[in-house]
């Protein structure tokens, strides 16, 4: 499998890196518009090759999109953070067009590449890339859920004090502070519910720190996280290089799924070598309903923008 990972950033850098070392992957070309930058990053990683044990080669270009050429999964990291005194709409208005640059150039090379898409604002980025382009939404997916689990997953394991590995749970709705739905009545701690060894108040807690944990990040670290975000897309990837079948988190289009169409938003996906499989619908309390309709609006005013 070849894996193209536009943007070498600390997120991309980071993709690649976890993708190389599960060692799944028979080539990753990082790219970039910085000249050299991504050629450095990719030489600076397989010089940890020996050390790691891996054999996946990963190589680097500057703005050039024929070395992807034969990727079969695309990860679209680039766009820029919000800066201040930049409005919303200002924000989207930039990453929509390099993303969708980004989106139409792979696809000039690797027809069949699958996308996954991690720029911001995501579900907004995952749905302008369905609309840029004439692929299969089986093969769009935006990252946000997998990382939003992951965190849920962190906080949970934290407040029951236990491995990380004891722990499952799930979040669906928009990758934002406001949007996003943590599962908190369906977390298990091996599958005995967790409402067995926590407070109500401490439930809540959990949810509330699982929103805006992004957001803590980037006020502790001064930037965007980057460890974390990285291995989400490798457990996509690796889940399509394996055909594993495995169910994960993303933003996918929805047809009616959730009673949402038109609409690319966080819900459970089998993931496997066509990209997402099929979307489970989980059945949902009214309040998570509630939820989900609220974090719904959210997106569909953020899409609104592009226009």
């Amino acid at each position: 499998m070849k894996v193209t990972v536009v943007g070498a950033g600390a997120v991309g850098a980071s993709c690649a890196e976890y993708i190389a070392i599960k060692n799944f992957a028979a080539e990753v070309c990082l790219i970039d518009i910085k000249e050299g930058f991504a050629e450095g990053k990719a030489m600076d990683l397989m010089q940890c090759a020996s050390l790691n044990g891996f054999d996946t080669k990963i190589t680097g270009a500057t703005n050039d999109y024929s070395k992807t050429a034969g990727s079969d999964v695309a990860v679209i990291t680039s766009g820029i953070p919000r800066k201040p005194g930049m409005t919303r709409e200002e924000l989207i208005g930039i990453n929509a067009g390099i993303v969708k640059t980004v989106a139409t150039s792979i696809l000039a090379h690797s027809p069949n590449a699958i996308i996954i898409v991690v720029s911001n604002p995501m579900d907004t980025m995952t749905y302008l890339v369905h609309q840029a382009t004439n692929i299969p939404k089986s093969r769009i997916i935006g990252m946000g859920g997998a990382l939003d689990s992951a965190r849920f997953k962190y906080r949970l394991a934290e407040a029951l004090g236990c491995p990380a590995s004891d722990v499952e749970g799930m979040v669906i709705g928009g990758h934002s502070d406001t949007g996003m739905v943590p599962l908190i009545e369906k977390a298990t701690r091996n599958s005995v519910n967790v409402a067995e060894f926590l407070a109500a108040d401490k439930m809540d807690e959990i949810v509330e720190a699982t929103k805006v944990g992004g957001a803590t990040l980037t006020g502790l670290l001064g930037t965007s996280a980057w460890y974390a975000p990285g291995a989400a897309v490798s457990e996509i990837v690796k889940a399509i290089a394996l055909d594993s079948q495995k169910m994960i988190p993303c933003s996918a289009m929805l047809d009616g799924e959730y009673a949402l169409s038109d609409i690319c938003i966080g819900v459970p996906c089998i993931i496997g070598k066509n990209g997402i499989e099929r979307i489970v619908e989980v059945s949902l309390s009214d309040a998570e309903k509630a939820k989900m309709i609220e974090s719904a609006e959210g997106v569909r005013g953020t899409n609104a923008l592009l226009n």
